[in-house]
């Protein structure tokens, strides 16, 4: 996912640090109003840790897909624990740098990534908890990833671009060497709960997880349904499948997972102006907001309205013409109602303790929203109706 930062003045961060001043603002600002109007009852509200922050970097995808992994350590009767999100981003740089070399720079490298990175990387390495590595030392009390971006890219592409013909044996001592200086030494072990750990043994021994349990869901009619395909953005450097459903089949196995306790890491678009974090909410209009009077926008966020009847072709025009991208990840973690009945789902975010009407940290986005905006789902496959589960029983990452 392209890179989002976690402070209300400085909200979008795209591939350059610097870049996409007005999305920033846009973000940042959407929406009139920060009173609550609407009136949300609860019908599903399952366990997560607490709201993280990601503050400069374009690590949403780690953090998303982290809190997800809480949440499922959780559900499955271990004890609530903070994992090391830069354990995972160190290790994806590292791979990443690699691929980018064999592809002789012609992929995306930058501080994006998605939301299976955090299984490649389980699967690959391990993982170790956010006190054994917070990946900060470089003077700042919160991640700042556009130096250390710099840094790296700028070893990438001297041997790239290099003309003698043959790659030295030195370029990748630097680049760790870089990630050293930024992030911090990689633990080889270290102490948890009075037993020493390799990352290897941790992700093995203590969390128990099983990264083949795990699986990511889209819906596009570009490829045929009922099959597997790496979804084609930028950020998705692993080139990790996903199973591809109707848009009605996407939306049931969100719900279906969240009625039977299970969260979903969500890959999504934050571009819209429906996307307002003083509000709270997420929405999509009936009425484009490009066609609407000013007035009308600054009532959009005033009650509930109409929403768009969101179609496969919709969604599939939205991701093709770019209005739709993968800009963020998230975690839903339940679904409410509001007083008209239309349903939106409780998002977890990772920008902070950031303010609204409803509940810091978090949005709710609206089943239009939702059925509109999402790139991809990732949750366990015990989460999914049946029919799915059993085709994507044989998947691995």
């Amino acid at each position: 996912m392209k890179q989002l930062s976690a402070t209300i003045v400085s909200l979008f961060i795209p591939i350059s640090i610097f870049g996409q001043v007005d999305l920033i603002n846009k973000v940042a600002n959407n929406g009139e109003s920060n009173v609550q109007q609407f009136e949300f009852t609860t019908i599903y509200d399952i366990e997560a840790t607490s709201v993280k922050n990601q503050g400069r970097s374009g690590t949403c995808w780690s953090y998303s897909a982290t809190a997800f992994l809480e949440s499922e350590l959780i559900r499955l009767g271990k004890p609530k624990i903070d994992l090391s999100e830069m354990y995972t981003v160190r290790k994806v740089y590292q791979d990443k740098a690699d691929k980018y070399i064999r592809l002789h720079g012609n992929l995306n490298f930058a501080q994006g990534g998605a939301e299976p990175d955090i299984f490649y990387v389980i699967k690959k390495y391990g993982a170790v908890p956010e006190d054994v590595y917070p990946g900060l030392n470089y003077g700042t009390k919160g991640n700042d990833h556009g130096e250390l971006e710099a840094s790296l890219k700028g070893i990438l592409d001297a041997v790239k671009d290099k003309n003698s013909g043959k790659i030295s044996t030195a370029w990748k001592t630097g680049f760790d060497g870089v990630l050293d200086a930024y992030l911090g030494d990689e633990p080889k072990e270290f102490s948890f709960n009075g037993k020493i750990y390799t990352p290897r043994l941790f992700a093995d021994d203590y969390l128990g997880i099983d990264s083949d349990d795990y699986v990511q869901i889209t819906s596009f009619t570009h490829h045929p349904f009922y099959t597997w395909f790496p979804i084609e953005v930028p950020d998705n450097w692993s080139w990790a499948m996903s199973y591809n459903v109707p848009l009605d089949q996407m939306m049931t196995s969100i719900d279906h997972a969240l009625e039977n306790g299970f969260t979903i890491a969500w890959a999504t678009d934050v571009s819209e102006r429906g996307f307002s974090l003083k509000n709270g909410v997420a929405i999509s209009p009936t009425k484009p907001w490009a066609d609407m009077s000013d007035t009308e926008r600054s009532k959009a966020f005033s009650s509930p309205h109409e929403e768009m009847n969101v179609t496969q072709e919709i969604r599939q025009l939205g991701f093709d013409n770019y209005q739709t991208q993968d800009d963020h990840g998230m975690q839903i973690v339940g679904k409410v109602k509001d007083q008209k009945g239309g349903i939106y789902y409780i998002v977890k975010n990772s920008w902070g303790d950031i303010k609204n009407p409803y509940r810091n940290g978090y949005i709710y986005a609206s089943e239009a929203f939702v059925k509109s905006k999402t790139i991809s789902i990732m949750l366990h496959k015990d989460g999914l109706p049946k029919r799915i589960k059993k085709a994507t029983s044989q998947a691995k990452w």
